[in-house]
Order: C-alpha cells, then structure tokens, then sequence
C-alpha cells in the first residue's frame, strides 16, 4: 500500500468514526487497532502497539497535567478567582470602559492560575457579562474581551495544553511553557490597546457611571491581601522553571499546593470545594491521558505504515521556502479549527507537522508557541468554536450566535498579528527559555 493510501485510509476511518458520534480517543483508539492489525502483523502487531501506547502514557513528562488542572479548580470553585477580579476592580476606578480592562487583567491573571481556557470564559462570562450588560455596555466590549482572553489559557503557563503538545511532540516541557509567557502578555497588551482603540472611536459602547471611591489605603490593602499572593504563586511557578531550580512536575505540584494554602488561609476552602476540584481534574485528566494513549499509538501506525515519512517527502518536493510551509501547515490548522475540538486537531497534526518542521530547520519551541496560538483561535472560529458555545450559555437572554461570533473576531485578529509578529521576531517566543539554558 503506498503511504498516501495508508494516509487516506487512516484519515478516513477517524473521520468516519468521529462523524457516527464516537469520543475522540475511542476513534483513534479502534482506528489504531485496525490498522496495527494491517500494517504491524496481525495480532502480534496489535499487543506490540498497546504496550507502546501504555508506555506512552506513563512518562514523567505528563505529571503536570493533573496537577495544573488541580491548581485551576481550587483557584475557582474556592472563590480566590472572584476576589482577585474585585481588586482590578477597585484598583481601575473611573477609566473609561474599566469592566472591560478588568475582564483582560483579571482573565490574564486567572489564566495563568487555571490553566483552562473553558473554565477561565465560564468564570468570566458568569461574573462579568450580566454587570457590563446592566451598565449599557455593548457586546463587542463586553463578550469580545471575555473570548478573546479565554483562549489566553492555552498559552500562559501553567497551561495543560502546552504541557499535552510537549509530550505529543517530544519536546522540552519546561521550555515551551516558559515561551509562552511574553507572547501571552503581548496578546493581553493587543487586546488592551483594542479596548482603548475601540472605545476611543466609540465612547457609548461603554458608559462611563459613577462608583463609589475607594482611598489609596484601601487599594493597597486589597493589593497586599488579594493580589500580591496569587500573583506572586504565578510569578514563583514561572520562576523556578526558568532558573532551573524546579521541573515542570515539581513547579505544578507547588502551585496546586500554594492554592490549596491560600484557600485556607482566606477560609474559603470547603469540602464541597475540594471534592469538586478533585473530581474536575480527577475527569478531565482521565480524558487528557486517553486521548494521548490514542494518539502516541497513532503515531506508531504512521511511523510503520511508511505514511508520515512519505508525507514528509512529498512535502518538501515542492522546494517551497520554509516560511511559505509555515504558513501551508498554520492554514491547515485554521481550517480544522474551524469543525474540530483541540485536543483532536493536536492528534491528527502533530505526528506529521512536527518532524516537517524540525526537517524545515524551525526551532521546536517557537513552533509550539505557533501551533498553541493557531489552537487559541480555533477556539473562537465559527461554526464550532468550543469557546463561542461556552460564551453562548452565559451570554444574556437574545444573545444570537452571529453576534457572538462577530465579538471575538477583532480579537482573532490579535492573535493573528501575534503569529505575524513571532514570525519576524521569534526571540518573543525565545528569549524566557534561552535564559534556562
């Protein structure tokens, strides 16, 4: 079989499996068997490539996951998320369209704590929407804001995603966690210059009102109560993986145990908010870990079918500039974005995507960063953005799709003059983890 049939089949089988209602990893779960069955020798083919899959999954490289998404859930379900977003909100007072700034500060902030980008629109639709709707705000200021920095999650360590892609693609944990940091601060600044911009040209879509003052003692105080401690478990968990002093693992385990302290200490920690947490991360993580058995067995099948290095080859027949590939490989993952979850474009793409750049001569890092801001966008692009669902479940009463969907595009827009702007500067990606090295 030549490796263009054996692509096709492959593609085919998941395709079909996924379109009968199938979960994501039960399709490439019983694609992955099929074709063991056909390409590795029978039986003995498929028991090799169960084996591989298992040890796949029990790689010190995946520890994080778990603990960061523990981190995230303790952060929401004990109420530290609310108190943090109440300190932007006092500390912003009277600037125009300040709900708005709050919703990029306080969804920056809590995406570096959860780590979720549909747990970080949930939080932020469910607390800031009905008070921007009821001060007049209209919904490009309000619901854009919120889509736009949802999908800063995927970015920002501690990122779950970020850590998913390493251990698909082999890479250095620590490394393409720590890159995301400046880009994903720089995407906060775009959507922070956007809100200015737009406001500017546009003052009635966001009121000004009145609100009570609140002294410079008193925002000091919230700074040094509400603040300062969770920023500083961010700032500590960023920092001991780019000295060196900690592995991924290691930083994730104290960031989850630092929530857990804060929650304590401010006494909102509950055993309803623990179970919870534990039962959120407990699922989520179960899921994340089938869909990288499915996928480090997918792999395999591509690997021995001959259809990844023949991909490969066919490729680069075309002798077209890497940039020009680049831009091929980042369209490809726009276009999926558009009908596929993450987690399942990250599975299809990565085996083939990931080796062509490493032969195109890319550093693997920026790539990741690359391919973690084209997955950020998918989120938000019609018709099956995960986040434009989210977004619709919080959205006030009478809020249509389309309008949704014309809120967030100004802010994929953003994150498309990120990718431009990583293209002709790779050292924003680049320059936290050259330190570490």
């Amino acid at each position: 079989m030549e490796w263009y049939e054996a692509l096709g089949l492959l593609f085919a089988m998941i395709i079909v499996l996924m379109g009968l209602g199938f979960p994501v990893a039960i399709a490439f779960l019983a694609t992955n068997i099929v074709a063991g069955f056909l390409f590795m020798g029978g039986w003995n083919g498929i028991i090799q490539l169960l084996n591989n899959g298992f040890a796949g999954m029990t790689t010190f490289a995946l520890v994080p996951v778990p603990m960061f998404l523990l981190m995230g859930d303790l952060f929401f379900y004990t109420g530290l998320a609310t108190r943090m977003f109440n300190v932007f909100d006092k500390l912003l007072g009277r600037v125009p369209a300040r709900l708005s700034y709050v919703t990029v500060a306080g969804g920056t902030a809590f995406a570096a704590l959860s780590g979720s980008s549909m747990g970080s629109t949930a939080l932020l639709g469910s607390l800031m929407v009905p008070e921007m709707s009821r001060r007049g705000y209209k919904n490009h200021m309000s619901i854009g804001p919120i889509l736009g920095t949802g999908g800063l999650a995927i970015i920002i360590p501690p990122s779950a995603l970020a850590v998913l892609l390493a251990a698909l693609a082999r890479i250095d944990v620590a490394a393409l966690l720590i890159a995301g940091v400046v880009p994903g601060l720089v995407l906060a600044g775009f959507y922070a210059l956007l809100i200015f911009i737009r406001v500017k040209l546009d003052p009635s879509a966001a009121p000004a009102y009145d609100i009570d003052p609140v002294s410079l003692r008193e925002k000091l105080g919230l700074v040094a109560t509400d603040l300062l401690p969770m920023g500083g478990l961010i700032v500590f968990t960023v920092c001991v993986m780019v000295l060196g002093v900690a592995t991924p693992t290691e930083a994730a385990a104290f960031g989850a145990l630092g929530v857990l302290v804060l929650a304590v200490i401010y006494r909102c920690l509950t055993w309803n908010s623990f179970v919870k947490s534990v039962t959120g991360a407990l699922r989520v993580t179960a899921m994340a870990f089938l869909i990288i058995f499915g996928s480090s067995t997918f792999s395999q099948i591509l690997a021995f079918s001959g259809a990844s290095a023949g991909f490969i080859d066919w490729s680069i027949s075309f002798d077209l500039p890497p940039m020009v590939m680049l831009l091929c490989m980042f369209g490809v993952l726009l276009v999926l974005g558009c009908f596929m979850d993450q987690l399942s474009m990250m599975m299809l793409t990565v085996p083939v995507f990931f080796p062509l750049a490493q032969l195109l001569g890319f550093d693997l890092i920026w790539f990741g960063i690359i391919v973690l801001l084209s997955l950020e966008i998918g989120f938000t692009t019609p018709p099956f953005g995960l986040l434009l669902f989210v977004m619709k479940g919080v959205a006030p009463p009478g809020t249509t799709m389309a309008e949704i969907v014309k809120a967030g595009l100004p802010f994929i827009g953003c994150a498309m003059l990120l990718v431009g702007l990583l293209i002709l500067v790779p050292g924003i990606a680049l320059w936290l983890p050259n330190l570490g090295r």
